[in-house]
């Protein structure tokens, strides 16, 4: 994802250099699935591996750049001291930002939390960032439940 300080242009598609335009065309044809692998995708284009890894970073679709993306996270989380915490922590350092927070009272020794949390900035995709939280300690179960 873009940083905030960069500058950016809007460009009409006609006028991008053929390079540019594949590089997109790869990246749409692996978000959508058609393409399993980057080398797949630039064969399908007709792009070189190297050209694509140039561009890919700097090419975003105009509608990601201009909407926040919210998720809320249903977690299980044991009760003991510094488990949230952890769990905050965690997406801080991803570049998540928590929009609220929801806890249950604790019962049986666990406690559920549910989170909002703006995805706009995360360093990994979606389901990456969800395996990687599950992962923590105290953390017995992670389950995305809404996108906004």
């Amino acid at each position: 994802m873009p940083k905030q300080d960069e500058i950016f242009y809007l460009i009409r598609a006609d006028i991008l250099p053929e390079s540019i335009a594949k590089t997109i065309e790869a990246k749409k044809l692996l978000d959508s699935g058609e393409a399993e692998t980057v080398h797949e995708a630039v064969e399908k284009v007709g792009l070189s591996r190297s050209a694509y890894y140039k561009y890919k970073d700097s090419i975003f679709p105009f509608n990601s750049m201009m909407r926040e993306v919210i998720i809320t996270v249903s977690l299980n989380l044991e009760h003991r001291s510094g488990i949230l915490s952890k769990v905050l922590k965690f997406i801080a350092d991803r570049g998540g930002n928590v929009l609220t927070i929801n806890q249950t009272i604790p019962l049986q020794g666990m406690a559920n939390v549910a989170l909002s949390i703006d995805t706009g900035g995360l360093s990994l995709s979606s389901t990456e960032f969800l395996e990687e939280l599950q992962r923590l300690e105290g953390v017995k179960r992670a389950v995305i439940v809404g996108r906004g």
